[in-house]
């Protein structure tokens, strides 16, 4: 990386006036990545008549084709710092659908460019980096948005509504899982590959700890698993099926966080987590406190919970809520059920209509509105779901939580998994 991209990435940079709407009355959009979720992104947004997409950068060359074919006047890069470096003037907003460990310096970088940000979930990979977006964002006044798409349908949005408007009464407990297996028990191959040649490996680590390539064991697909570069089923699955528990509920930052079940590897996410949190009650909760807790892999909540929802299917992926005047089912992605049954039976679910998710980021920049998973609650919503991930490290300990303060109370060696030092040539100020 060269002296003039690193100074500008650790620079601070003028920030323009971003409280009204881009004067052209058209939004120009970069993307972080090209392909995969990156393209659901960018292509999602891209669909709002008022939107251009300027750039894209990807660090493997080979996967840009779609790009290249829907977006002709678009232009690619395979640096995303060169791209910065080039483009922000002629930008308005950016979009982050790259491996986890990028989303903070890239969505940083932009946001000290002044430029709105759309970021896959979750937000960050650790959690001082979700505290350190969400002040800036909200120090600069930039419109953001997390991409937890199904928190803008129907089936989500009425679960919420109907939590409180006290249909199931006040809350006492939740149990949410998901059936993916982010993890892996086998060791790091001992392989180093040759490195094809469209793709900048050193590029792809970025903030990380360098390491060698090994074929299919990060990219494309399987970094998710890695300690390094993923967040494993709790930080993929965690923000979207947490979303409206924590919506619902309106939920703080928990008061403690506890793990089941195995510990990492050296280098992989285990697989079949339990991790149960405390929160501190709300105006929806039944009690001082309200316990969540969270199941992945081949781990489901106990017979005794799946019993109240009366011989239903359990979904590969859901939550059940308890209250204290029935319990309600929340498949992924479908609309609740509620329980027990007889007390329900002629209940009709409130008419609640759905929001385009990334249209509602591009009309909160063109002054329309507001976004709905900006950072102010996206970030809490990471920092919560990666203090479970965290947790995992630490098997069968209560790790008392001071969000105040942004540590541990009791547990000091937990502190050290809060955030990551960034690989030297990379910082990105105010973060690593």
């Amino acid at each position: 990386m060269s002296i003039t991209r690193r100074a500008a990435i650790a620079a601070p940079f003028f920030i323009r006036n971003l409280i009204s709407a881009p004067p052209s009355g058209r939004v120009r959009l970069a993307s972080f990545g090209a392909n995969g979720m990156a393209w659901s992104t960018l292509r999602g947004i891209a669909t709002h008549e008022s939107v251009d997409l300027v750039c894209a950068a990807d660090i493997d060359t080979a996967r840009g084709e779609r790009v290249k074919t829907a977006y002709p006047k678009a232009v690619l890069y395979q640096d995303w710092r060169k791209m910065l470096d080039k483009e922000y003037r002629n930008l308005d907003a950016a979009c982050v659908g790259t491996p986890d460990h990028m989303h903070a310096p890239q969505a940083m970088s932009a946001m000290r460019r002044g430029l709105h940000v759309y970021c896959q979930k979750p937000l960050t990979s650790h959690v001082a980096e979700a505290r350190q977006l969400n002040k800036y964002a909200a120090s600069k006044r930039l419109v953001t948005q997390m991409g937890i798409q199904v928190h803008s349908n129907a089936e989500y949005r009425t679960a919420v509504q109907l939590v409180h408007t006290g249909v199931i009464g006040k809350v006492k407990e939740v149990h949410a899982w998901s059936n993916k297996k982010w993890g892996d028990t086998a060791p790091r191959p001992a392989a180093n590959d040759p490195v094809p040649d469209s793709l900048d490996w050193d590029g792809w680590i970025g903030v990380a700890h360098l390491e060698s390539y090994i074929k299919g064991y990060c990219h494309p697909g399987n970094w998710r698993k890695r300690l390094e570069f993923g967040t494993g089923t709790f930080g993929d699955m965690g923000c979207h099926i947490y979303d409206p528990v924590f919506g619902a509920l309106a939920l703080t930052a928990p008061l403690s966080v506890r793990a089941e079940g195995p510990a990492p590897g050296e280098h992989s996410w285990a697989i079949n987590a339990i991790v149960q949190y405390t929160f501190p009650g709300t105006q929806y909760t039944h009690g001082k406190t309200v316990n969540v807790t969270w199941y992945d892999g081949d781990e489901r909540p106990p017979l005794e919970i799946q019993a109240l929802i009366e011989g239903a299917r359990l979904p590969g992926q859901g939550s059940i809520i308890i209250g204290t005047k029935g319990v309600m089912l929340i498949p992924h992605v479908a609309f609740p059920s509620l329980f027990p049954l007889a007390a329900f039976k002629d209940f009709k679910l409130p008419e609640v209509k759905a929001n385009d998710h990334y249209h509602e980021f591009v009309d909160a920049i063109l002054g329309k509105g507001t976004t709905s998973t900006g950072f102010h609650y996206s970030g809490p919503l990471s920092e919560t779901v990666l203090l479970g991930s965290l947790s995992t490290r630490f098997p069968k300990t209560t790790l008392e939580w001071n969000s105040a303060k942004l540590q541990f109370r009791n547990e000091k060696q937990a502190n050290a998994f809060l955030k990551r030092t960034y690989r030297t040539g990379w910082k990105v100020k105010g973060l690593g």
